[in-house]
């Protein structure tokens, strides 16, 4: 089922900065990009995560976007993700997957519950504008593509 035109499944988690984060408060001075990943061990989202560390004040400054990733990992695993690949943003704990259940789903593997690797752009009225779940561990949409699509007006930009 896609999200992409629907409003965001609102959520409160966990940040790494020690203070949970709701989805709507954010949206209260912008956009905000949801990325979900399958959890703290994972190199590809450790990758993907650095592209979206790399523009995320740029973002915040010129057009008001947060940045929210959810991991689908313990709080704990999670900052020692974010002190690992030093990351300028605020990762959020979902350890349950129930954030990442309500936006690109779950799965059993041999680390666990995971989620779907999944981005979605949401505008300020809540209405993702951008959905992009990854068929395969390696398929990602990065940061600096969703930077152009929201400057673009939420319009692809290539």
């Amino acid at each position: 089922m896609s999200l992409e035109g629907e409003s965001a499944p609102e959520f409160t988690l966990e940040s790494t900065a020690g203070e949970p984060v709701a989805l709507s408060d954010t949206l209260e001075d912008g956009p905000a990009v949801v990325i979900v990943n399958r959890g703290h061990w994972c190199s590809f989202c450790a990758e993907q995560l650095k592209t979206f560390s790399e523009v995320s004040y740029d973002l915040w400054f010129h057009e008001n976007v947060d940045i929210l990733p959810v991991v689908t990992s313990p709080l704990g695993k999670v900052t020692e993700m974010r002190d690992r690949y030093d990351l300028a943003i605020q990762l959020l704990a979902d350890p349950d997957g129930e954030v990442a259940e309500q936006y690109s789903g779950t799965e059993e593997t041999s680390h666990g519950l995971t989620g779907i690797s999944g981005v979605y752009v949401i505008d300020e009225e809540g209405t993702v504008r951008y959905e992009q779940v990854a068929e395969d561990f390696a398929d990602r949409t990065y940061g600096n593509w969703v930077r152009y699509f929201i400057r673009n007006e939420f319009e692809d930009p290539v």
